[in-house]
């Protein structure tokens, strides 16, 4: 039922807040001593197991061990358009530079051993 302008939902559970149901079937999984991501790690560990198992089990257990990078775009002063830096440099330069690097690092290119 939609609420009247001006009015906020009042009570009720918190979002986030797991109900009943939730709680129970977690505590249902821990009961058992294997959880479905402890279970795709035993099975990606597994030498034994065939390769397109351990693929998968690894596909699956990824998102919960390594969080997804948000993309960002990096624009302007003022949101203006993005900024679009290149370097480019010539095999002359790039040889140029790595001279100078050696140079103050004091490590003689010609020189062996």
């Amino acid at each position: 039922m939609p609420f009247a302008k001006g009015m906020t939902k009042v009570g009720g559970r918190k979002p986030g807040i797991p109900n009943k149901a939730s709680i129970k079937r977690q505590a249902e999984v821990a009961a058992s001593g294997l959880t479905p991501l402890e279970y795709m790690l035993k099975v990606l560990r597994d030498e034994s197991a065939p390769l397109p198992e351990r693929m998968d089990a690894a596909k699956s257990a990824a998102p919960y061990i390594h969080p997804k990078l948000a993309a960002i775009e990096h624009s302007g002063k003022d949101g203006g358009s993005p900024i679009k830096i290149e370097a480019v440099m010539t095999d002359d330069q790039r040889a140029a530079a790595l001279l100078a690097l050696l140079a103050k690092t004091k490590v003689n290119p010609g020189k062996t051993g």
